[in-house]
Parts: C-alpha cells; structure tokens; sequence
C-alpha cells in the first residue's frame, strides 16, 4: 500500500480492564519495542504499579521501570494452568497491589490465555465464583481461555488464607 508504514506502532488487541471490588487488572498482550509506550500509556491511565509477564520478553522495559512500575515474570507454559507456586506468587502480589490501592496488568503472548487465567484466579479470590469469573472476563476479552484453562478454572478453590503460612504450618 502505498503511504503505509511498516512500524507496528499500535495496540493490536485492546487492553481488558477487569474490576471487581477494589480489585483492579489491565490485561494485555505482549508489547513489542514499536508500541510498548502505547501500552505503557494504557497502563498509567490504569493506575498500574505492577506489570506481571507470564511469557518471555520481547521488547525494552526501561520506559516502564522509569515510570515507576515494577515488572515481576510469572512465566508459565502457553495453553497451561499455571502452578501452586505461581498462583501463590500472583495472589501475594495482587494482594500487596490492592492494598496499596493500586492496579496491576498482567500479559501473555495473544492476552487471551495466561493473562486471564490469572485474572480469573484474583476474581475468585476475591469473591467471584470461578464460573461466574470466567464469564466476567470472557465478556470482556473475546476468545480468552482454552479448555484446558477452562477445567483448571472451574475446578479452582478459593485459598483459605493467601500470603501466610497457615497452608504450610504443621502446628495448627
């Protein structure tokens, strides 16, 4: 096409914001060096103070640690639930985030597999019913979760006390 560029500078799938209560969740996907400042836009009209990665990087993340939001990698497998040890890590930090009143924003490769799962996972815990949690983001991300993160989700239980030893401690 003649005048086109050939920069990706834009948003290919519009961010998802997800409240529930003081919970608040900007899901994304990937950015890449073209268009992470339009993300970084996205995330500080959000209020984000945390940006999860589930996947592996493919871009400069230094304008968003300069704009003071800190970067945690939860990565797991594409297609896959994620394990006990990233959902405690997830809740531990979706926690810390809410009780500082802010929000955090996850991302994946496409935003519609391991972002929502974990987002779907902080809505039950933060009251939702796993079902009713997957409506509520797939209402609002077209096409998030496959089946076997649908299985995982409706079989997720609501953790008795997140952040605490109370799972672990023998004395009880």
């Amino acid at each position: 096409m003649k005048g086109s560029q050939s920069s990706h500078s834009y948003v290919l799938n519009k961010p998802t914001k997800i409240e529930f209560h003081k919970l608040r969740i900007l899901i994304l996907d990937a950015p890449n060096n073209s268009n992470v400042k339009l993300y970084l836009h996205e995330m500080l009209d959000f209020g984000v103070t945390y940006l999860v990665r589930t996947c592996e990087t493919n871009y400069d993340d230094s304008a968003i640690i300069e704009e003071n939001i800190a970067i945690k990698e939860l990565i797991f497998n594409d297609g896959e639930p994620p394990s006990d040890e990233i959902v405690a890590e997830w809740l531990k930090l979706v926690k810390e985030v809410v009780a500082s009143n802010g929000s955090v924003a996850v991302h994946c490769v496409a935003g519609l597999g391991r972002a929502p799962v974990l987002a779907c996972i902080a809505l039950v815990e933060y009251g939702m019913h796993p079902l009713d949690a997957i409506c509520f983001v797939r209402e609002r991300r077209k096409g998030a979760i496959n089946r076997k993160q649908l299985e995982f989700l409706k079989s997720y239980k609501k953790r008795k006390n997140t952040g605490s030893c109370m799972r672990f401690c023998p004395v009880m």
